[in-house]
C-alpha cells in the first residue's frame, strides 16, 4: 500500500502541530506506523491522501451512525449554510433537537447543549457541586470523561494508549477531590461512601467503560452504583456520550433500565459536527443559568449547523429497522472475529452492544478483563498492533489502539461484515504465524 502522501503530510503536520495531530490516538503511537490523513468519506468508506480506501470502523469514534456524508445530512447541512453558521442567538432547531432527545431518551426532562463531551461532563460535575453543596466526586480508574483537569485521574483513551501519567500541568488540589475506585467493584464505592458519605457530590460512569477497551458493566453493577448514590444523597450521572444513542435509541440507561439523575452527551446529537450536552430532571437542570445560579456558556453552543446535523442524524437512526441492522451487523462482526480468532489458536475477548463493539488481544488464554487494572495487566498490545496493520493493509480501519471501541454504522451491509471477518480471518492465521 503506498502512503508516501500520508507520510509527507505527517512530517509536515509535526512541525506545525504538537505530535502531528490534534488529539493523541491519531498519531498511531500504540500500533507504530504512519497515521492516514484522511481526504474524504462516503457510506462505509474513507480515502486517504494516496487514494487508498478502508472500510471505516472508527467513524469518527462514534458520531456517524449512518456513516460518512449520508445523503439526507449532506442536503440537510447544503440547505441550512446559505442561512448563517452561526448566531450567538437562540433557534428553533435548539427546541426541535431538544424535544427529540428528551422524547428518546428515558431520564432527560431538561437538556443544554455544549460543543464537545469534555464541556458536557465538567459542566454536568459543576451542576452536581452546586445542587448537592458537596465537593468529591468519584470516578472510574480507566474510564475516560474529556480532558478537563479534575478528571485527569486514573483517565481512559489517549492516557491510556501513550501510557502517560494522568497528565502534568494538572495541580494536585484540582484532583484532591477526585476519587476513585475500579470499574466493576461495587464494594469499592461501598467503601468510598463509608469513608465520605457526606462529602461525595456525585459518581459518574461509563455505562460500558469503552476507553479502556471494551469492557460490559457486571450484572447489577450499574443498578447498585445508582443505588447507592441514592442512599447517600449523591447524585448518579451516566456518561453516553459514547453509548448514547449507540447500544439503543436511549441509550445505555434503556438497556440496563437506569434512571440518571444527570445524563452527558456528545458525538451523535451531531451527526458528526462539534457538539454535547449534558441533560437531566427538570430540579435539577433549573440550577443552570439563566434559570438558576451555577453558571455554564458557549459562544458555539447550539449552533444551527450541528443541531441541524445532529436531528436528521437522530431522526433517521429512529426509522424503523435501522437501529436493528446496526446492532446485527456488529453482533456479525463480533462472532465472525472471534470464531476467527478460535480458528487461528489466538487469545482474545470481545464483545458488542448495540452498534458498539470491541475486542482485546490478551497474553494467556482464559485471562478475563473487566476494569482497567485488567487491561493494563493482560491486554496483549504489541499483537493488537501487528493485526491492527494486516488489516489496515487489506483496507479495513479499525481504531489504532487496543484501548479504543469500535462502531458499526447503518451503511454497513452484511455484505461488507463478510468482506471484514474473511479479511480478519486472514490477519488472524497471519499473526498467530508471527
Amino acid at each position: 500500500m503506498n502512503t508516501s502522501q500520508s507520510e509527507s503530510l505527517f512530517a509536515q503536520a509535526q512541525h506545525l502541530i504538537p505530535g502531528g495531530v490534534n488529539s493523541p490516538v491519531r498519531a498511531f503511537r500504540s500500533v507504530g506506523g504512519t497515521p492516514r490523513f484522511i481526504e474524504r468519506g462516503e457510506g462505509v468508506y474513507a480515502w486517504d491522501a494516496d487514494g487508498n480506501r478502508y472500510i471505516d470502523y472508527v467513524l469518527s469514534w462514534g458520531p456517524l451512525v449512518l456513516g460518512h456524508a449520508h445523503p439526507k445530512v449532506v442536503e440537510a447541512l447544503q440547505k441550512a449554510l446559505p442561512r448563517g453558521t452561526s448566531y450567538g442567538a437562540p433557534t428553533a432547531l435548539e427546541s426541535q433537537l431538544a424535544e427529540l432527545v428528551i422524547a428518546t431518551v428515558p431520564s432527560i426532562e431538561m437538556i443544554r447543549f455544549v460543543n464537545s463531551g469534555t464541556e458536557a461532563t465538567m459542566s454536568a460535575l459543576r451542576l452536581a457541586r452546586a445542587y448537592t453543596g458537596r465537593e468529591k466526586i468519584v470516578k472510574m480508574a480507566g474510564c475516560y470523561h474529556g480532558h478537563a483537569d479534575m478528571l485527569l485521574v486514573q483517565a481512559g483513551s489517549g492516557v491510556a494508549t501513550l501510557g502517560l501519567p494522568d497528565s502534568p500541568g494538572v495541580p494536585a488540589a484540582t484532583v484532591a477531590n477526585t476519587l476513585t475506585a475500579e470499574f466493576n467493584d461495587l464494594d469499592a464505592i461501598r467503601a468510598l461512601f463509608d469513608q465520605f458519605s457526606n462529602e461525595i457530590a456525585a459518581v459518574i460512569v461509563e455505562p460500558i467503560a469503552a476507553n479502556m477497551g471494551f469492557v460490559l458493566p457486571a450484572a447489577g453493577y450499574l443498578q447498585g452504583l445508582q443505588a447507592l448514590c441514592r442512599q447517600h444523597g449523591a447524585l448518579f450521572i451516566l456518561d453516553e456520550v459514547m453509548t448514547g444513542f449507540r447500544v439503543a435509541p436511549g441509550g445505555a440507561q434503556q438497556v440496563w433500565n437506569l434512571d440518571p439523575d444527570i445524563t452527558c452527551l456528545g458525538k451523535v446529537i451531531g451527526g458528526g459536527l462539534p457538539v454535547g450536552a449534558y441533560a437531566g430532571k427538570r430540579e435539577i437542570m433549573q440550577m443552570v443559568a439563566p434559570a438558576g445560579s451555577m453558571y455554564q456558556a458557549g459562544t458555539l453552543s447550539g449552533n444551527p449547523l450541528a443541531m441541524t446535523a445532529g436531528l436528521i442524524t437522530i431522526q433517521t437512526l429512529l426509522e424503523p429497522g435501522v437501529f436493528e441492522a446496526m446492532a446485527d451487523a456488529a453482533f456479525s462482526l463480533i462472532q465472525g472475529i472471534q470464531s476467527a480468532a478460535a480458528s487461528s489458536d489466538v487469545p482474545i475477548q470481545a464483545g458488542q452492544a448495540g452498534s458498539m463493539f470491541g475486542f482485546y488481544f490478551l497474553k494467556q488464554a482464559g485471562a478475563a478483563i473487566n476494569n482497567y487494572a485488567d487491561a493494563k495487566r493482560f491486554a496483549d498490545t504489541a499483537r493488537y498492533a501487528r493485526f491492527f496493520h494486516a488489516m489496515l493493509e487489506a483496507g479495513i480501519y479499525f481504531a489504532p489502539s487496543q484501548f479504543e471501541a469500535g462502531f458499526v454504522s447503518s451503511a454497513h451491509t452484511e455484505a461488507i461484515i463478510r468482506e471484514t471477518v474473511a479479511r480478519a480471518e486472514e490477519a488472524l492465521a497471519q499473526v498467530a504465524a508471527e
